[in-house]
């Protein structure tokens, strides 16, 4: 079994099978409480998908803000090592992409996520490859919302305000599947943390 994770945009978990079946799944729309919410949300779905063996935990790796993405990869890891099970990377926006082309897998388009501060985040798609996996034509980039329609030209879009696990889970089972590794090993941080080690430490009074 997989379990699935992403704090990308709200708090999102669920359990999936290998063959991508989705056994049990929840979700928070909310933004800010993921630390608050995200041990209840797993908790919740073990129990209703028969707390079941997990071999696998697809992590969401953004692209995501800094403080909710770091909350669902650390709560990933967490539950992967405590289970003995093995981490599967996922770019977030895949998820998104799959549910779309799952309709048509051959369109063509750009999934955009609210990046805050007037910004959004996005990835531009292919259709899907023989694998099942969608394409990613571009990597995630950022760009201020204001000049979205002229950075996503010749681009079919709409932003997504919110992810299903369960399609993060049935991207990692294809991916599983195919033997392969599609997302990477570092969070896709959308910009680093505002608050920084000083460079420099600054003299004692007196000295």
């Amino acid at each position: 079994m997989i379990l699935a994770i992403d704090t990308s945009l709200g708090s999102a978990v669920a359990v999936v099978d290998r063959d991508g079946t989705v056994l049990a799944e929840a979700h928070t729309d909310d933004r800010l409480g993921h630390a608050e919410v995200i041990g209840d949300l797993l908790v919740r779905v073990l129990q209703e998908a028969g707390d079941p063996v997990i071999t696998h935990v697809a992590a969401g790796m953004g692209p995501g803000p800094f403080t909710g993405l770091r909350i669902g990869i650390a709560a990933a890891r967490t539950f992967a090592l405590a289970r003995g099970a093995e981490v599967v990377p996922v770019v977030s926006h895949d998820a998104i992409a799959l549910g779309l082309l799952e309709a048509d897998d051959d369109a063509e388009f750009a999934v955009a996520t609210d990046a805050r501060r007037r910004e959004i985040a996005w990835t531009a798609y292919t259709g899907i490859d023989a694998d099942g996996l969608p394409v990613r034509h571009a990597e995630p980039g950022l760009v201020n919302r204001a000049e979205a329609e002229i950075a996503l030209t010749g681009w079919i879009w709409g932003e997504a305000d919110q992810l299903d696990a369960g399609l993060l889970g049935r991207v990692a089972a294809r991916a599983i599947a195919a033997g392969r590794i599609i997302g990477p090993d570092e969070p896709l941080y959308l910009r680093s943390p505002d608050v920084a080690a000083p460079k420099t430490v600054p003299p004692k009074a007196g000295a």
